[in-house]
């Protein structure tokens, strides 16, 4: 088996989180047939009830096939229960046995790609507060000045029902896993936040990794397999 490829290094500190015409005659647009989502993923991404405050069902008409949760082959020499976040190809593994590994769509942002390297889930949190950052703040006063003191947790929160807090050498990183209602934005570069997966996605995940567990972020042409 070839040696493993990619770049990891210690973090640096993240930065922050048409012209119409008409004519008398013309043609009817053709709009595409709507997705057709398989039950079992409806299922999978389907309204919980349960929670501390109900979670909707994701739109999953807005999500490409490609970022639903699933397991995939991914031959690693990272061991079983590691995170391995590649933000290029957008998708969050958690690895396990035999070349395989659960796979989740993500959406980056400015903040998730601040970040590259390895780090540990120091704590977990359900439901949690959210505090925009002192860059934040400054930049912005009038939209988060009010939130000095953090916004309470609830369906309209940033972070959604669960967050995963990354330190390094006992350090934050202020680099977070956290969930989103934006349902659109998994698979894309969003303008700001961390690393953002689907709310069933992150209540799963969260439910599967304890504290402590290692947690490897790929920039660029870092490559995460063997």
């Amino acid at each position: 088996m070839p040696k493993l490829s990619r770049r990891l290094f210690v973090l640096s500190a993240p930065v922050f989180l048409a012209g119409c015409m008409s004519s008398r005659t013309h043609t009817a647009s053709v709009r595409p047939a709507p997705r057709v989502v398989p039950a079992y993923y409806q299922e999978m991404y389907a309204a919980k009830l349960d929670e501390a405050y109900p979670v909707a069902a994701a739109d999953l008409t807005k999500v490409e096939p490609e970022f639903y949760r699933q397991e995939v082959d991914y031959p690693t020499y990272e061991p079983a229960g590691t995170i391995v976040v590649d933000t290029q190809a957008r998708h969050l593994y958690l690895v396990g046995t035999n070349g395989r590994a659960l796979r989740y769509g993500i959406g980056v942002g400015k903040a998730g790609l601040a970040f590259e390297g390895t780090a540990r889930i120091q704590y977990k949190r359900e439901w949690p507060r959210w505090t925009p950052t002192q860059d934040m703040m400054t930049r912005d006063p009038e939209r988060y000045g009010h939130l000095a003191d953090g916004m309470e947790p609830g369906p309209t929160n940033p972070l959604g029902p669960r967050a995963l807090y990354l330190f390094k050498d006992g350090v934050d990183t202020l680099f977070r896993i956290h969930g989103t209602t934006e349902d659109w934005s998994i698979g894309r570069a969003v303008s700001s936040g961390c690393i953002r997966l689907l709310n069933a996605d992150i209540i799963d995940l969260y439910s599967r990794v304890p504290s402590g567990t290692r947690v490897v972020v790929l920039q660029g042409d870092s490559d995460p397999v063997v």
